[in-house]
């Protein structure tokens, strides 16, 4: 019983805490007696906006954590076994809160093409299109072998990252439904970096994670929902081998369904044939 009043005591302190700082912050408000008491204000104030967006948006949070891992991953920084029970564990937790908030569902059927513009065509031509999942480990990070992904290549033979035909960007949709549990914004030329500026996707649906890089400016942020269509970024340059003049300006898409905390390659191409492309957003 003493265990159980001292869990309940913690319980009620949690629920109780904002109305505490809203206290606090009236009183420093009204009767302030120094420059420290300011920083006490500023710092009560950044507590009460952190809580009250965790409280509106939970979904972000668990966004925010699984970026996290994310990056540990690519780094190579967390173990095989440890990563594979947090995916499990964080999307877990992001599934039902996409759904609380709204999220809808989105099969196959309604899938969009990932370029505005573009078709099928743009994708490589060579050998299974370029798809290799042979060799490929989610877990290796950045350092990863194979090439499970399908690379769709816009026309931009100066490789100012615009199209040819329009000297505009060329928009990347997004091709499913779900919510962005991963990003990466500041990548710059040089970097290390093989997926420069890039877009990880959850669809809560299909249980797939939807890889987007080599992107330029991003439209989208942690914890956004999106639906089949949507502006994710335009076509860029950026990532370690993207960036180099050898390589002609595309998107990078891998599609990689979670199965027990880990993630496996999908060859996508023939439901890309069946997605419908939507005209040039610029």
């Amino acid at each position: 019983m003493p265990r159980l009043r001292r869990r309940h005591s913690r319980v009620r302190t949690v629920k109780l805490l904002p109305f505490i700082l809203s206290v606090l912050l009236i009183l420093f408000r009204y009767y302030p007696t120094s420059a420290a008491d300011e920083v006490a204000v500023n710092s009560a104030l950044t507590v009460q906006t952190v809580m009250a967006e965790s409280v509106a948006n939970p979904e972000k949070r668990f966004c925010e954590h699984y970026n996290d891992l994310n990056n540990r991953i690519r780094d190579g920084l967390v173990t095989r076994a440890a990563a594979a029970s947090e995916i499990k564990r964080l999307l877990g937790e992001i599934r039902p809160q996409y759904y609380r908030q709204g999220g809808e569902e989105y099969p196959r059927s309604v899938w969009i093409f990932p370029l505005a513009g573009y078709g099928i065509r743009a994708i490589d031509v060579g050998l299974n299109h370029g798809y290799i999942a042979k060799g490929y480990d989610f877990f290796s990070g950045n350092r990863h072998g194979g090439h499970p992904s399908l690379d769709i290549f816009i026309i931009d033979r100066n490789q100012d990252q615009l199209d040819d035909r329009s000297g505009r960007p060329v928009t990347v949709l997004s091709m499913t439904g779900g919510i962005v549990v991963a990003v990466e914004n500041t990548w710059e030329k040089g970097s290390w970096l093989r997926g420069g500026k890039y877009i990880w996707i959850y669809d809560t649906t299909n249980d797939l994670l939807v890889y987007y890089a080599h992107n330029n400016e991003l439209f989208v942020k942690l914890g956004d929902m999106v639906k089949p269509g949507d502006r994710l970024a335009t076509v860029g340059r950026s990532g370690y081998n993207a960036g180099k003049r050898r390589s002609p300006t595309h998107l990078h898409l891998t599609v990689l369904q979670v199965k027990g905390g880990r993630p496996q390659p999908v060859d996508v191409f023939a439901w890309l044939r069946k997605a419908r492309v939507l005209p040039s957003l610029n």
